[in-house]
């Protein structure tokens, strides 16, 4: 195979969430060149990707990278991870729920050794952000869904919330905001935000589609660039004059990293990698946000209309001393049966669901190769519900029964027909739990795997300057830099990540 070089001032890896930004933004000085790698391809004029509402189409598809999850023994071992093979990432394949993270989330990051990272510090970033952040229209708001608001705010006296964004909160109920475009119902993705108006105008700003990333070029402790295929097996080596910023996302920067000899030295042995830099926190830390759900069937059809199915959710804080919610609740207004066909019931032709979730897990995973072929999918372990004092499952089972209670109050109680699952016998908090970890799903927020840390934090592997540590010329700039989970929907983060390493790296608005 032939083997060609190219060389840029900055080559971003993965065009994703935040490597739009970074890409946008740096691109804004006509005299810095910018490389974008990207996996798949384009989203211009893919209807598929770009209409929100047709998000589900795209889970398990051509453009999703679909990783397995490990046998999880407390949890549902059939779990598939969706990771975008798209340009814009994530951002182009998920439901665009747009909530700024809690200024506690910051707060809890700068206290993990993420100096800078504080809330006061991160509020510009998101005043800076270029996505259509904007309440779910009145034209979206689905009838079911609206008497789901009105129901959960009569059962548990939380207060309605009109604009999550507005100011912090503790607990509420509502419709959430959306990065979308209410009058066509199209995405404001990274892309479509940051990089479909500059793709075309300016001369330094190259992507490269359909282009997959398998091992950085290292001189030294020094990242040069990056070893690239193109979807014609042409092999690549794309340098960098500055810097190589990693945005590959929180399984395949650590994949990369570790492909390229920079990760936890015995495990790299093990699999015959040379070790290049012995940076143990590589892969570990990996967090989620787990779900489980709770099924109806409705009397009858629902009416059609929606921005994409999951419009309105709740917030509850049953811990008081927590300056944060624990239990968040996705409003389905559709059955998702997935899982609970698996376990033998049945999906409904009518129906809607709660999915409760955990907002700040206690359980810790890991990401990790089992194999040197880079062409070999990572293990994923999440460790599912394996904290030491089951707070993760005793979550949900508290997230079951206060869904039952919402269910049962007007007005959203004369919807109903009927308990689907886990169905209104499975009441004990034993059999709650089984059910709730056997159907267990993700919200799709993998996160962490090359957390930020302290300088002397022997576990972190980015400084809070995003450098890795004790390398020269590359940075993380995604949702695998995270200490700890945002309680809340992680996609604004990984955005105003983007805008602070733009920052950082001396682009990008001032």
């Amino acid at each position: 195979m032939s083997h060609t070089s190219h060389e840029y001032d900055y080559v971003v890896i993965g065009g994703g969430t935040a490597g739009s930004v970074i890409a946008s933004r740096l691109t804004e000085n006509p005299d810095v060149t910018v490389a974008v790698i990207e996996g798949g391809p384009s989203d211009v004029g893919r209807d598929d990707v770009l209409t929100l509402r047709r998000w589900m189409g795209l889970l398990g598809g051509e453009l999703d990278y679909d990783y397995p999850t490990t046998e999880q023994p407390r949890g549902n071992s059939h779990i598939r991870h969706s990771r975008a093979r798209v340009l814009g990432g994530c951002s182009s394949h998920n439901t665009l729920i747009a909530f700024k993270p809690l200024p506690a989330d910051w707060d809890e990051w700068e206290a993990a050794g993420a100096k800078g990272w504080g809330a006061v510090q991160m509020e510009a970033y998101f005043a800076r952000l270029n996505n259509n952040i904007v309440p779910v229209d009145e034209k979206d708001r689905n009838a079911i869904a609206r008497d789901f608001v009105d129901a959960a705010q009569e059962a548990l006296g939380v207060p309605r919330v009109e604009g999550f964004n507005k100011k912090p909160f503790t607990e509420g109920v509502g419709f959430f905001d959306l990065a979308y475009h209410p009058e066509n119902n199209k995405r404001s993705s990274a892309s479509v935000a940051y990089l479909h108006p500059v793709m075309d105008e300016r001369p330094n700003l190259t992507i490269l589609l359909e282009t997959w990333a398998y091992k950085l070029q290292l001189d030294g402790n020094r990242a040069e660039g990056v070893h690239v295929r193109t979807k014609d097996g042409e092999e690549i080596l794309v340098k960098a004059r500055g810097e190589v910023l990693l945005c590959a996302g929180a399984v395949d920067s650590p994949r990369l990293l570790m492909h390229s000899g920079i990760g936890p030295k015995a495990d790299l042995e093990k699999l015959g990698i040379p070790v290049t830099h012995d940076l143990p926190g590589v892969g570990e830390n990996l967090l989620d946000h787990p779900e489980s759900v709770i099924v109806w069937e409705t009397n009858g059809p629902i009416p059609e209309n929606s921005a994409m199915d999951s419009d309105a959710g709740l917030f509850v804080r049953r811990d008081p001393e927590q300056p944060h919610p624990d239990l968040m609740f996705h409003f389905y207004q559709i059955p998702f049966t997935d899982n609970p066909e698996r376990l033998g019931y049945q999906r409904p032709e009518f129906g809607v669901s709660m999915t409760p979730n955990i907002p700040k897990p206690k359980s810790r995973g890991r990401l990790y190769l089992t194999s040197a072929d880079p062409e070999v999918k990572p293990a994923l372990d999440f460790r599912y519900f394996t904290d030491e004092d089951d707070y993760d499952g005793k979550t949900l089972v508290d997230g079951i029964r206060i869904a039952r209670e919402i269910a049962k109050t007007e007005p959203l109680a004369g919807w109903l027909k009927r308990e689907v699952a886990p169905g209104p016998d499975v009441t004990g908090d034993e059999e709650l739990s089984e059910y709730a970890r056997k159907v267990a799903h993700t919200v799709y927020h993998p996160a962490g795997t090359c957390r930020m840390g302290a300088a002397d934090d022997r576990q972190a592997v980015v400084d809070p300057e995003l450098r890795i540590r004790g390398l020269e010329g590359i940075r993380i700039a995604d949702a695998s830099v995270f200490p700890t989970m945002t309680t809340v929907n992680p996609m604004i983060g990984v955005l105003m990540v983007g805008e602070k390493a733009a920052e950082l790296i001396g682009g990008g608005s001032k």
